[in-house]
């Protein structure tokens, strides 16, 4: 997961990954930096995000973007 929070802090450096669990409800990520966020896991974790995984659950936090992350691997 320290991958992800680094990726997460080069897209958005003044937001609270660890902490905030409300990210794209709370408005702290737009859905410009969900598709940032999309492209650099795809990347470094070597998965395609479908698109019927893009929804505010599973980016809501640090945590629900992992547990989408370890699903997908194990696909």
């Amino acid at each position: 997961m320290d991958t992800l929070l680094e990726i997460l802090e080069e897209i958005r450096d003044d937001v609270d990954f660890e902490n905030t669990k409300d990210l794209v409800d709370g408005k702290h990520i737009d859905s410009l930096n969900v598709l940032q966020i999309i492209a650099e896991v795809n990347d470094e974790f070597d998965i395609q995000v479908p698109a019927e995984e893009i929804i505010p659950k599973n980016f809501n936090s640090i945590e629900s973007m992992w547990a989408m992350i370890q699903r997908l691997m194990d696909e």
